[in-house]
C-alpha cells in the first residue's frame, strides 16, 4: 500500500531536520592579542575578590509583580559594602539595565518604585534588579512596586504586616474595560440627535 502525500511530507521534514543536526556550525577561534600586564592591583582587593569567588553566587529573592498590561520580574539582594550608593535618599534599583531615576523621568513614578523600601526604612539595605515589559510607565511603576514588596516578604516574612497595611501586597486588578460594539469606547455612545 502506497503512503499518502501527507506522510511523505512529514517524513521529508524529519530527514531535513536530521541533516541539519548532522552539519554542526564551525567555531572560529578568537584572535588573542597580547597586552601589557597591569601589576598595580591592591593586595586587599585581590583577597576580597578571592573570598567572594569562594562564597559562590549571591543569594537573591525573586518575585513577579503585575499591573494592567505590565509585568515586572524583581530580584532583591542584600547590599554589600562594595556597592556604590548613588546618594543617601536614593535606593539601588536597576530597571532594564538603567538606574530607576533614568528609566522613570517622572518623580511620581520614581517615588512609587522606591515606596516599599521607604516604608520599611531600608533604602540603603537592599539592591534590586528589575526586568519589566508591557504597559505604560504608570503600570510598570506599579508592577515594580508590587514585585518588590513580594520579594521583600520572601526575604523576611515579618515585613508582610507593614507592607500589607500600606496596601503594597494587594494586586490592583483594575484594567481598561473592553470596547463594546455600537459604542465609541467601553461606555461612551455616539452622539444622538433627535431630529
Amino acid at each position: 500500500m502506497a503512503t499518502t502525500p501527507k506522510i511523505k511530507k512529514v517524513a521529508k521534514k524529519k530527514e531535513d531536520a536530521k541533516e541539519k543536526e548532522l552539519v554542526a556550525p564551525v567555531e572560529i577561534p578568537a584572535v588573542i592579542t597580547a597586552s601589557p600586564v597591569d601589576n598595580t592591583t591592591d593586595e586587599a582587593e585581590t583577597v576580597w575578590v578571592e573570598e567572594e569567588a569562594k562564597a559562590g553566587p549571591e543569594k537573591y529573592y525573586e518575585a513577579i509583580g503585575r499591573r494592567k498590561n505590565a509585568t515586572a520580574r524583581v530580584f532583591v539582594l542584600t547590599k554589600k559594602s562594595s556597592d556604590k550608593q548613588p546618594s543617601e535618599d536614593r535606593a539601588i534599583i536597576t530597571i532594564n539595565d538603567k538606574p530607576y531615576v533614568e528609566y522613570f523621568t517622572s518623580y511620581q513614578h520614581q517615588a512609587m518604585v522606591e515606596s516599599p523600601l521607604r516604608k520599611l526604612k531600608s533604602l540603603n539595605r537592599f539592591k534590586a534588579t528589575v526586568r519589566v515589559h508591557g504597559g505604560g510607565s504608570s503600570g510598570q511603576a506599579d508592577a515594580i512596586k508590587f514585585g518588590l514588596s513580594r520579594a521583600l516578604v520572601l526575604f523576611d516574612p515579618n515585613f508582610a504586616k507593614k507592607l500589607r497595611k500600606a496596601g503594597f501586597l494587594t494586586r490592583d486588578s483594575r484594567a481598561k474595560e473592553r470596547r463594546k460594539y455600537g459604542l465609541k469606547k467601553a461606555r461612551k455612545s455616539p452622539q444622538w440627535a433627535k431630529r
